[in-house]
């Protein structure tokens, strides 16, 4: 096996080397066909939408669905994106210069500030018609506001922040009233809470953002055009409808937190992603004079909700100078800035611009380009234009991006459902854990990519990580299909190998004793895997070959067991003498055949234990099959060993209630040669009833006759109904034996007597005792006195069977009465019975004229008839037609030939011319015979009554119709 190893890895050599041939004529080394079947759409699709402004579009924002432009001085337009053919137009109402500066509007899309260049603020509500002015607001130039969006409700802003063109932060509320349209002032405060500066003094404050993080702490974000600052605070459960200025009044004695840069555009803008409707936002992009300052938001954070913090430069062909950026949008993956004259999109993961839209000089410059938060739609105007953007897949080359920044994770997350880019990732992921020696990281990843076998596994046997090459071939065969078999095979037969080497190099080694061990154990697991198991199985010789090899008997018996050879486990155990191991083994998995097997080797050493084994087993196991074992063992051993089994043959006939004649002879056999009492109430408790005897009688009888066991034979001679052989060893043993023996053959008379005779002459002749003689006379009421007396010598005198004579005497006389009176009692029976049968000759009955048949119901008179003694009457022919199928074949038979025989004495002489005397003979002859023959008739057809007698009860089980004529008489009702 080792040499096919060997051959193996050599042709991973030349397997590599036809392949970097075909790599190098361009066949790919991915299993994947990377092919587009039609043009993929941009990420960033964009629409012109279908609309003339009558008048030039100074301002459009957008939020949940709602559409707000200002058109030239005086009109605003509201568009409910869901329903864009329902535009709504509201007029401003302003007779001055003033114009629109900026506009605002709330997440919810119902609350709109319009900032004027002339220091005033206009609010309208998203359902109402009419702007209101407010009041409070006079005087400040609004440049950025903060919207409450955990307390704004489509009535009441909440609490939210106001930042001017002088760096004021004021905070306010503005409230639509229940019970009419307005209250007087909608603006329900309006209180200065801070003032931002920049090194030359208070800046303008172009934007505002309130996030709340974690047990109510607030982050509230405010930028400058150089700076952005971070104000962090808690607002106390319940007082958030207060208000933030406890916030701010914890930084009124020194700055808080911000970041700086040098350069300026003359304004910044900062923009958000949000992941989902009502969450948070997750990371941000601030423009600004140096570039786009890009992070990520971490909330849990005590100081700075900031973090993971990276300036990306503007392009190369972005000088601020000339042709600064105007507005920025975040998306997921990019940051999108609006240029004059075009839009570009930049990845915020590489800092590469990736989209790139250049609009028309008939469009005019562009203006401003928002996102609608709510739906991910980026809009972008001109004065005369608006275009829209809709983001598709925009994840979808993400992972290219991840795998080049070495963020495997990440890039596998991001093509998880794209099989061929994962692929690529992997193989890239691999290949950078094996050039920084992380070989077994590599050796997982190598495992799920569709690269070449060979290539991967002679990187790693080149860079002598065999263990690598371990995990490498592990994950490859965990991968594979259960149609791949003879891969798995390989694989499977190749881990084996590297297995054995690997722990026959650590168990040299007692430092490594530690990584020995879970070796080891992963060893035993690769082994007992649910999923090699049938490859194991189809090719365990290899694996044996393989274990005994490297001279691993420890693995082998583990791999035996979970193949369940659990002969080979057994075979090993005994081999070296681990017999109560073995035995355990058999015990484990109760295998029969292995216990016919093993059985002869483990009782010659714990007998006691394999019988228990045995019983343990019961009747699933064959005890026929186990007498050679204990034959072979018995010879060998001592009583005391014998016993063992004794005790087991006793369990299979007492318990299990065997009945095989091999089981009880051999049982038979142990008792003769070393239990002889228990071998005599063996044989009572079988019985004497020969055919519920489960040993061999004649083999019981020579075994017994051996041994010199005569009550035993006596036992089995009386089985076997030899009386005169039990009576005759039983006189050898003892005379009562002999007594209760002459007994059985209770239907024999004959053969009674005889064997009491035996009995007597014993008794007389051999013992000489004339009492128990006579005690015999008196227990068999067969033996007379006179049958005795031939035995007894001639010198006995009288006396002593005096009182025997005179009661044989008695006897006679008893009997000759006896006799005598039965005489009489028959005599008189005799009697009887003739005056019986006298009476009965001139015994008659009476019959009325109106009496009818009781088959045919017509006058019993008309015919010839019969009268039975229950009463019943019926017609010769009715009754002769009653009877007949219900008789007999054989009476039937003779019926009809009685019938013919009357038919003919009824005819006719044809003679005329005969002597008289010669015709009054035979007419003499015929009538008697005719007579007879009309007696026997009666004899068959009137014996009983068909209605009362026996024939009425056997025909109770026929059915009324003949089940062959039962179709001629259904049709018949019809």
């Amino acid at each position: 096996m080792a040499s096919i190893l060997d051959e193996y890895e050599d042709s991973l050599h030349r397997s590599a080397a036809v392949q970097q041939s075909r790599a190098s004529v361009g066949i790919p080394h991915s299993g994947y066909v990377n092919a587009r079947l039609e043009k993929e759409t941009p990420i960033f699709n964009k629409q012109r939408i279908d609309f003339a402004p009558p008048e030039k579009i100074n301002s459009l924002v957008v939020s949940s669905n709602q559409l707000c432009m200002s058109l030239g001085k005086d009109t605003l337009l509201r568009i409910d994106l869901g329903k864009p053919d329902e535009p709504n137009q509201v007029e401003l109402g302003r007779k001055d210069e003033a114009r629109v500066y900026k506009m605002f509007l709330d997440h919810t899309g119902s609350h709109l500030l319009i900032a004027l260049n002339t220091s005033e603020c206009l609010y309208l509500n998203r359902s109402v018609q009419k702007v209101r002015a407010l009041s409070r607001w006079k005087g400040h130039l609004i440049e950025s506001v903060g919207w409450n969006k955990f307390l704004g409700s489509e009535t009441n802003t909440g609490p939210i922040l106001v930042g001017t063109s002088q760096g004021q932060i004021y905070e306010a509320e503005i409230s639509v009233s229940e019970g009419s349209l307005f209250s007087t002032n909608p603006d329900q405060y309006f209180r200065q809470v801070y003032t931002l500066e920049e090194e030359s003094g208070p800046a303008p404050v172009c934007c505002l953002e309130i996030e709340r993080g974690i047990e109510g702490k607030f982050f509230i974000i405010a930028t400058t055009r150089k700076r952005l600052f971070q104000f962090v605070g808690k607002v106390p459960e319940g007082t958030e409808q207060q208000g933030f200025s406890s916030i701010f009044a914890m930084h009124a004695d020194h700055l808080p937190s911000f970041r700086e840069f040098p350069a300026n555009l003359g304004f910044s803008e900062i923009a958000f992603y949000t992941p989902k409707l009502r969450s948070n936002p997750r990371s941000f992009a601030w423009m600004m004079g140096n570039g786009v300052l890009y992070g990520t938001l971490d909330y849990s954070r005590p100081d700075s909700i900031l973090s993971d913090e990276r300036v990306w430069v503007y392009p190369s062909d972005i000088d601020i100078t000339v042709n600064k950026p105007i507005s920025i949008v975040l998306t997921q993956f990019h940051f999108l800035l609006l240029l004059p004259d075009r839009v570009k999109a930049v990845c915020t993961l590489n800092g590469q611009v990736v989209f790139q839209d250049l609009f028309l000089e008939k469009f005019g410059l562009l203006t401003r380009m928002i996102k609608d938060p709510t739906v991910q739609q980026i809009w972008i105007h001109t004065e005369k234009v608006v275009f829209r953007y809709h983001v598709q897949r925009e994840s979808r080359d993400v992972w290219k991006m991840y795998m080049n920044m070495n963020k495997f994770d990440l890039a596998k997350e991001y093509c998880k459902d794209r099989p061929e880019c994962l692929d690529i990732v992997l193989a890239k992921e691999a290949e950078h854990c094996f050039q920084n020696k992380r070989y077994l990281d590599s050796a997982k990843c190598y495992a799920l990519t569709q690269n070449y076998f060979e290539e991967i596994a002679l990187k790693f046997i080149e860079a002598k990580q065999e263990e690598a090459l371990m995990e490498f071939l592990i994950k490859k065969l965990s991968n594979l299909k259960p149609s791949e078999k003879t891969q798995t095979t390989l694989l499977t037969t190749w881990l084996t190998e590297l297995y054995l080497n690997w722990l026959g190099i650590l168990e040299g080694d007692p430092s490594q004793r530690n990584l020995y061990l879970d070796t080891r154990e992963k060893f035993r697991t690769f082994l007992s895997s649910p999923k090699n198991k049938d490859c194991l199985f189809n090719n365990r010789a290899s694996i044996y070959d393989l274990l005994a090899s490297h001279g691993d008997t420890e693995h082998m018996v583990y791999f035996a067991v979970i193949m369940q050879d659990y002969e080979r486990v057994v075979a090993h155990h005994c081999q070296h003498d681990e017999y109560d191991e073995a035995l355990n083994v058999l015990s484990r998995h109760r295998d029969e055949k292995l216990f016919y097997k093993f059985s002869p080797v483990l009782i010659q050493h714990i007998p006691k234990k394999v019988v228990d084994a045995w019983i343990s087993m019961g009747s699933r196991l064959d005890a026929r099959n186990l007498i050679p074992a204990l034959v072979n063992y018995s010879q060998s051993a001592s009583t005391q060993q014998i016993n063992e089994a004794i005790r087991y043959m006793e369990f299979c006939v007492y318990q299990l209630e065997e009945t095989q004649q091999a089981i009880h002879n051999y049982l038979l056999s142990l008792y003769a040669l070393c239990r002889p009492d228990s071998l005599l109430s063996y044989l009572e408790q079988a019985g004497t009833n020969p055919n519920r005897i489960h040993y061999d009688l004649k083999y019981a009888l020579r075994l017994c006759a051996e041994h010199g066991h005569h009550r035993a034979c006596v036992h089995i001679y009386k089985v076997m109904e030899l009386y005169e052989e039990a009576v005759d060893l039983a006189l050898q043993v003892d005379v009562d034996l002999a007594k209760s023996c002459a007994d059985l053959p209770e239907d024999d008379e004959e053969l009674r007597k005889k064997l009491w005779l035996k009995i007597a002459r014993h008794v007389v002749q051999e013992e000489k005792d004339v009492k128990k003689a006579m005690a015999c006379l008196s227990s068999c009421a067969l033996l007379k006195i006179e049958d005795v007396l031939p035995f007894f010598p001639d010198f006995v005198t009288i006396d002593h069977f005096k009182e025997a004579i005179c009661n044989s005497l008695e006897d006679y006389n008893k009997h000759i009465e006896e006799l005598k009176r039965e005489m009489e009692e028959a005599t008189q029976s005799a009697k009887r019975i003739r005056e019986d049968i006298q009476e009965m000759r001139n015994k008659y009955g009476s019959v009325e004229p109106q009496e009818k048949c009781a088959a045919c119901d017509f006058p019993l008179l008309n015919r010839p008839f019969y009268l039975f003694l229950c009463g019943h009457m019926f017609h010769y022919d009715c009754l002769l037609q009653a009877v007949f199928p219900n008789l007999p074949a054989y009476k039937q038979a003779k019926l009809e030939d009685l019938q013919k025989k009357l038919a003919a004495t009824s005819q006719p002489s044809k003679s005329h011319h005969r002597p008289r005397d010669a015709d009054t003979i035979s007419l003499g002859k015929g009538q008697q015979s005719r007579e007879q023959i009309k007696a026997d008739i009666d004899d068959i057809v009137a014996a009983e009554c068909v209605y009362c007698g026996e024939l009425m009860i056997r025909s109770i089980d026929k059915p009324f119709i003949d089940p062959q004529k039962y179709e001629e008489e259904m049709q018949s009702w019809l």
